[in-house]
């Protein structure tokens, strides 16, 4: 048998079958810890004195694979958590009088704290509706020609998430339809990718059809969800927007003295395709547990399940017992509750969930899935 914390088979952290499984896992794909690539890559980092502030071999190797990977001549910037990247890399599109549109309940929207307003000067959020968390494009036009008077913030950026805030995955003809209007209308387009690599294992397609050539501008790359300690790319493939961002990480605090520990767990994670193995297995275990839902618990998700997140309507006695037994998930987000998976998430660890779904499910004397 395999001890607790060696790597199984297939390369992915294993437990004993009696390791006491830990309950905030679902909370959120932060929740895990790094993977054994990234790790590698910062215990190798740690060799030796380097140049600081990026001037080292390690920011440039993973800035030169992450052109390898997207196939293209683009900026790269590296920054600590997805609040900065994303609002740094809106400030550096924008001028205080713009506005960006985005999906009404996108992150920059409700959860980064009125940061993208704060370092862009005042760049104005305009939400647009769409279903299961994909912004529709004809909002998008709505809110690009609504008015065109010197009072309203001029539409400048549409920002897009993928995969998105419900765990859903923006198709190619999706994003193809967002780049007709974003073309048309003259509007940069950013991308928040902190669950890029989980889109990328979802559609099984190589980076730059859903980046460059899907008209995105600017892309925002997750490395801290992916199993990194605390690193996210900045990616502009509009070189012209990169314009002195330089300036904007140092003057936001996001300018790493020792930036070769925000880049070695990428050199980790790229070499030998780690990044995207350890998306397939979240993806694949949100798949599962979507599927043991349905069949064990006769509870369907409230989207389809497509990237690493199951969103599902627990009836409220169901959901606090799970609570009682210790699980934590999160239910302010779309409405639902959330089950996040992520890179070190195994079968076990459904397996678990499940039989508390189940034994709760049977105390409460009610068929599987009905409230009682």
């Amino acid at each position: 048998m395999e001890k607790a914390g060696e790597m199984n088979h297939s390369g992915f952290m294993s437990r004993e079958m009696n390791a006491p499984v830990k309950k905030t896992l679902f909370a959120s794909d932060n929740t895990s810890g790094m993977c054994p690539e990234a790790l590698e890559g910062y215990l190798k980092a740690n060799r030796g004195d380097l140049p600081s502030y990026g001037n080292d071999a390690w920011t440039e190797r993973a800035a030169n694979l992450l052109r390898e990977l997207f196939e293209t001549d683009c900026e790269v910037f590296f920054v600590f958590n997805g609040t900065a990247a994303n609002s740094l890399a809106l400030a550096s599109c924008c001028q205080s009088y713009h506005s960006v549109i985005c999906y009404e309940h996108a992150h920059i929207q409700d959860d980064e704290c009125g940061a993208p307003e704060f370092f862009s000067n005042g760049t104005k959020l305009l939400s647009a509706p769409g279903a299961h968390g994909k912004i529709d494009p004809a909002a998008i036009e709505h809110l690009a020609i609504k008015r065109k008077d010197l009072h309203y913030p001029k539409p400048r950026v549409v920002s897009v998430t993928q995969s998105t805030e419900l765990g859903t995955v923006y198709q190619l003809p999706e994003l193809a339809a967002i780049h007709r209007v974003t073309e048309q209308y003259k509007l940069v387009t950013h991308m928040d990718g902190a669950r890029f690599a989980n889109s990328l294992a979802s559609l099984n397609v190589a980076p730059k059809r859903i980046s460059w050539e899907a008209g995105i501008d600017v892309l925002c790359f997750g490395g801290t969800k992916l199993g990194m300690a605390n690193s996210e790319a900045v990616i502009f493939f509009n070189r012209d927007l990169a314009f002195d961002f330089e300036y904007r990480c140092k003057q936001a605090g996001q300018l790493a003295s020792k930036m070769r520990f925000l880049a070695a767990g990428w050199v980790g994670m790229l070499e030998n395709g780690a990044w995207l193995k350890h998306a397939q297995n979240a993806n694949r275990c949100a798949s599962i547990l979507a599927k043991r839902l349905i069949a064990e618990a006769d509870i369907a998700p409230a989207h389809s399940v497509e990237a690493n997140a199951v969103f599902v309507p627990l009836p409220e006695d169901l959901a606090r017992g799970l609570r009682d037994c210790g699980w934590v998930f999160y239910d302010f987000i779309g409405g639902a509750s959330r089950f996040m998976c992520s890179w070190q998430t195994t079968e076990a660890d459904i397996d678990a969930l499940m039989r508390d779904i189940v034994v709760i499910q049977e105390k409460l004397g009610v068929a599987p899935g009905r409230q009682s």
